[in-house]
């Protein structure tokens, strides 16, 4: 079972070998969310950004398709506070470019059949905590947020096929450190991956967009009582625990997490001479259609993806000479898909990794209800306790 159509992964095989199109594409189709989590700041660093309408994004949609972009992620934001988005994701699949969805939990029943009839079959959920409480907190004080996110993995099992993939995307912060594991056991169990990225906490005096300031301390790690060896033994216990349950992320990235919350140098970046494959690999849309070089950095001119020209511009390496101010000097990011798009290209085990996952060992999603998903939670939480 694979995710991928044999188009997409010869697509996907062309690319990693010349790395001269992009693989991935980060596509922020709104600003507007429904929380207010504290380790985002997309809502507020988003929103000079007016959103396109479905005409220019399916303008955007043709213009990737020329550029021979194989996946696109549906971002925000909340990306399903958009009525639109089936239409949204229709102007990609319909092109033959593969779309995963995110959510926090607001999507609807109505939303997910409908990007399921329109060709979606990838998406996540943002999950950082098998306690409601911790959870909600983490969202920003909104109560039951944590309910709605199990409500909507109950509707994803229900609704979405057998031949697709559901991963919880888990921010790594002092407050849930200790809960992480309980995520990725729980995943595995109801038939769902995950995949993890370490908080990013802005410097006041050189603020970037997408990374929170955290004016009360309690997203870094410095201020609490964590030990370097216990930072590295959680890293070392996660790579362990890639052997018997869904974790998606690679050993080197893994290995760049720890590095990156120890507030060391990360060495992912090293084969392509300490910069990040942008836009060679990948890049960001902001949603007024803006080209980004990443989540943090825009590029000095404005290059709009659903301008006529724009395959242009990126096929003779316009775009390239203008983002290259920002990645020979950016100090690095562990923003997940950005590095594990580089790591895939440019290490073969990872590559190998990427392939068995997406092709023979694709977890599958397990059909649950709420109860049964609150339960098999409330299990893990005590099975964990146990282990600990």
């Amino acid at each position: 079972m694979s995710i991928f159509n044999l188009k997409q992964k010869l697509s996907l095989a062309k690319q990693v070998i010349t790395k001269s199109s992009p693989i991935y594409v980060q596509f922020y189709i709104t600003s507007r969310c429904n929380l207010a989590c504290e380790q985002c700041n997309i809502i507020y660093g988003d929103a000079k950004h007016e959103e396109m309408n479905i005409e220019q994004i399916d303008l955007v949609a043709e213009n990737l398709k020329k550029i021979g972009v194989s996946i696109v992620l549906l971002i925000g934001g909340e990306p399903f506070v958009r009525k639109d988005i089936h239409e949204i994701v229709k102007a990609f699949t319909k092109r033959n470019i593969h779309v995963r969805m995110q959510t926090n939990g607001l999507a609807t029943e109505e939303q997910l059949q409908k990007c399921v009839e329109a060709g979606g079959r990838d998406i996540s959920i943002s999950l950082d905590s098998l306690h409601g409480e911790v959870q909600d907190k983490i969202n920003g004080g909104f109560k039951k947020s944590w309910d709605d996110a199990i409500e909507t993995i109950s509707k994803v099992s229900k609704i979405f096929p057998e031949d697709c993939t559901a991963f919880f995307n888990s921010v790594i912060m002092p407050t849930n450190f200790h809960h992480i594991e309980g995520v990725i056991r729980f995943a595995t169990k109801i038939g769902w991956g995950v995949s993890l990225v370490p908080v990013h906490i802005s410097d006041p005096t050189n603020p970037l967009p997408y990374r929170t300031l955290d004016y009360t301390g309690t997203l870094d790690f410095k201020n609490f009582d964590f030990k370097e060896n216990e930072i590295l033994d959680f890293i070392t216990k996660l790579k362990q625990l890639k052997k018997n349950f869904n974790l998606y992320d690679s050993d080197e990235y893994l290995d760049d997490v720890g590095r990156f919350i120890l507030k060391k140098p990360i060495n992912w970046r090293k084969k392509n001479s300490n910069m990040c494959d942008s836009p060679n690999l990948y890049f960001a849309i902001a949603p007024s259609g803006l080209l980004k070089v990443c989540c943090d950095y825009e590029t000095e001119k404005k290059f709009y993806v659903y301008d006529k020209d724009f395959p242009e511009k990126y096929m003779d390496k316009t775009i390239h000479s203008d983002v290259l101010k920002k990645t020979s000097v950016c100090d690095g990011c562990m923003y997940g898909s950005y590095p594990e798009v580089t790591i895939t290209a440019r290490n073969f085990s990872s590559l190998l990794e990427r392939a068995l996952y997406f092709n023979i060992s694709t977890p599958k999603m397990k059909k649950l209800n709420k109860d049964e998903l609150i339960d098999i939670a409330k299990k893990t939480i005590n099975e964990q306790n146990i282990i600990n």
